[in-house]
C-alpha cells in the first residue's frame, strides 16, 4: 500500500524525494528529543535509505504525512525493530511541531492498527515511547496497547506498549 488517507491526512510511501522533510524534521530540537537528539542531514539521509530499505524488504515501512492542504505534517508507519533481541512491529510516528495537538497521532495511529492487523495479517503491535514522552504513551493507551513495562532502545530508557490483534476495535477506515 503505498499510499492511504486517513480523515485528515495523506499518507504516501517513503521516498528519495522527501528528504528535504525529513532533514527540516530532525533538525528540529523539540521534535527529536524523544528520537535520540538532533539529526544530521548526512544521518537523516541514512535514515532515509535504511527506511526504504525496509519497504523493499518487508512489503511495509514508513510513509510521509501530508495535511490536506499539501503541507508536510510528519512520518508514520509500520517497522520491524527488535527489542531485547525479539523482533517485532512497531507502529511509529513523528509530527512537526505545528502538527501537535491536533489528534493527527491518535488519527494516524488507529489506520496503522488498521493496517497492521486487517491489511497485513500481524498477530501484535508494539510502541515503544522513550521516558517522559507522555503524550504518546497517552495516544498507544487511547488505541488500546498495553504498558509491558521498561527496555532499552537506541540506548535509551523506553516503555514498551504491546496490543494483540485480538484486541482490535473498530477504527477509521483506511481508503487507499
Amino acid at each position: 500500500m503505498d499510499t492511504f488517507e486517513t480523515a485528515r491526512l495523506t499518507a504516501e510511501r517513503l521516498g528519495d524525494h522527501h528528504l528535504a522533510d525529513l532533514i527540516a524534521l530532525h533538525l528540529d530540537a523539540d521534535v527529536s528529543r524523544y528520537l535520540g537528539g538532533v539529526r544530521s542531514p548526512e544521518i537523516t539521509q541514512a535514515y532515509l535509505a535504511t527506511n526504504m530499505g525496509h519497504w523493499e524488504q518487508h512489503g511495509f515501512g514508513l510513509w510521509v504525512l501530508r495535511t490536506r492542504d499539501g503541507a508536510f505534517a510528519g512520518r508514520a508507519g509500520l517497522r520491524h525493530v527488535f527489542v531485547d533481541d525479539v523482533d517485532a512491529v512497531e507502529v511509529a510516528y513523528t509530527f512537526r511541531r505545528a502538527a501537535w495537538g491536533r489528534g493527527f497521532a491518535t488519527e494516524i495511529t488507529e489506520t496503522l492498527i488498521r493496517i497492521g492487523f486487517d491489511t497485513l495479517g500481524l498477530s501484535s503491535l508494539i510502541g515503544v515511547v522513550v521516558i517522559g514522552n507522555t503524550p504518546s504513551c497517552r495516544v498507544l493507551e487511547k488505541a488500546g496497547f498495553t504498558e509491558k513495562g521498561e527496555v532499552y532502545f537506541h540506548d535509551q530508557r523506553c516503555v514498551l506498549y504491546r496490543r494483540l490483534a485480538a484486541q482490535a476495535p473498530e477504527v477509521s477506515s483506511v481508503r487507499a
